[in-house]
């Protein structure tokens, strides 16, 4: 692993150097389509969470570029896995999906592969992928992902595996090809990696420590987004709501949130994920007075106990994240709250089990997105002797799991007839006579429709709740 990039260029400097790597790997791949005979496709899978999906929409541009067609799944020339590594079970997918790899690999010689994202972050991954799985052509890590056009290039050049991963980084280079999956609806990163070293939590080691992007260039991507015809976007970071505090003239995530809801021409604006210990009494204010913020705030409670939350080093207790609740269904009573639960934390007992079940109860969270914990090596918790009995773990996991389905199918219901605003997202999948869109409170809806309405909002009955998603029947074009 190298420290932090020691070039010393600016980030339009850096983006003018990366371009010209692009115009040498077209080079080498039209090289190849001749001898070939044929277009060079390209496959992109993406682990974990929407801050990697962007990342993969920006491989996949640059990729495009050059010259790769994308293809559907790994029989393609080159196969690229962007990784997680939240939870252990994420590292193991990759693992099994690399032995896959290799038979493609013997029977196709030029094939590339590619591994970066967070998991190539952690150097004992890196040794292992160097050891077991040495027909790996490139591995890179979260830092350095805007220079993959260069580091394609050496990997092109090399016959020998390449290894480029950054310890950190203080650079932000966004001004390069993106490839986003839906024309209407795009990610916008504001920040990038995490100050927060929750116990339990890998990321600040992975991503790095918080840097945002001055909010000029946040604004000035959007109004390019919504000029090429996004009308909804999603401003991503590890905790947004600490967003501008290492600008050299600090913003606050509030204001960015009231000048990107002046841009003409979008229509929604969603966010995530919020820190409870950095959500304002302004941010919330934002929010109700924005009519371009989606109603609907994803906030991770990760336990209900405030003792566990002080091992968590959280930095709020369960009576502050209740009262932060409160004051944000005051503001908006219609705010749809989601959240992440950790059950099996190091020393859980009955008792903090069941502080967690009462603030479920209270709070009544629209869904949840609930997780038995996983050890992460080198973090804090890891190293915690009260390991929780599985069999202990697995039984409150299904009492909070009965418990949060019981409360979301509730909550659900209650929209059951209304009229509201959907953005159509997609055919669907089951069924080519409907489309599936997307309310503000982000619930899936399911309705009669044709393809050329995707990107498009239209009012529409919810005619029945399904539990989990809603199927309705339009009522007039939005």
């Amino acid at each position: 692993m190298r420290d932090f990039e020691a070039n010393g260029l600016s980030g339009a400097e850096e983006t003018k150097l990366q371009y010209e790597y692009i115009e040498k790997a077209k080079k080498y791949v039209s090289q190849k389509e001749k001898e070939l005979g044929r277009k060079l496709t390209c496959y992109v899978k993406t682990f974990g969470c929407q801050m990697n999906a962007r990342d993969s929409e920006k491989l996949l541009g640059i990729l495009n570029e050059i010259g790769y067609v994308e293809t559907e799944d790994e029989h393609a020339d080159f196969v690229i896995y962007n990784t997680c590594t939240v939870r252990e079970n994420a590292n193991n997918k990759v693992y099994g999906r690399l032995g896959y790899l290799s038979n493609y690999k013997k029977k196709n010689p030029h094939m590339m592969i590619a591994l970066c994202g967070c998991m190539m972050q952690e150097p004992e991954v890196v040794e292992k992928i160097r050891k077991s799985y040495r027909f790996v052509n490139l591995i890179f890590g979260t830092h350095n992902i805007y220079k993959f056009a260069e580091l394609l290039c050496r990997s092109m050049e090399s016959d020998s595996m390449i290894v480029d991963i950054w310890k950190d980084t203080d650079k932000i280079v966004e001004d390069l090809p993106v490839q986003r999956k839906y024309s209407f609806k795009s990610g916008v990163n504001i920040m990038f990696g995490c100050n927060n070293f929750c116990s339990y939590c890998i990321v600040p080691y992975v991503r790095g420590r918080e840097r945002s992007r001055e909010p000029k260039d946040i604004i000035r991507e959007i109004e390019s987004l919504v000029a090429d015809g996004v009308c909804e976007v999603m401003l991503l970071g590890q905790n947004v709501n600490s967003y501008g505090k290492n600008l050299e003239h600090p913003v606050t995530f509030a204001e960015l949130l009231r000048e990107v809801n002046k841009i003409e021409g979008l229509k929604r604006i969603r966010f995530m994920t919020s820190h409870p210990k950095d959500l304002s009494d302004d941010l919330i204010l934002a929010m109700k007075e924005c009519d371009k913020v989606c109603k609907h705030m994803h906030l991770p409670l990760q336990s209900g106990s405030s003792r566990l939350l002080k091992i968590m080093n959280r930095h709020y207790d369960k009576e502050q994240y209740l009262a932060l609740v409160k004051k944000l269904r005051e503001a908006i009573p219609d705010i749809a709250l989601t959240t992440d639960i950790i059950v099996g934390f190091p020393g859980e007992t009955e008792e903090d089990f069941n502080e967690t079940l009462d603030v479920v109860k209270q709070v009544q969270y629209d869904s949840a997105f609930t997780f038995i914990y996983s050890k992460r090596t080198g973090t804090p918790a890891a190293a915690m002797k009260n390991q929780v009995d599985p069999d202990e773990v697995k039984r409150h996991f299904d009492i909070l799991l009965k418990e949060v389905q019981e409360i979301s199918a509730k909550k659900a219901k209650e929209l059951e007839g209304r009229v509201m605003e959907v953005l159509a997202e997609e055919q669907n999948i089951q069924d080519a006579s409907l489309i599936t869109g997307r309310l503000s409170n982000n619930s899936v809806v399911h309705f009669p429709g044709t393809p050329d309405m995707i990107g498009k909002f239209y009012m529409v009955r919810l005619t029945e709740c399904r539990g989990f998603y809603y199927l309705g029947e339009i009522v007039e074009d939005a």
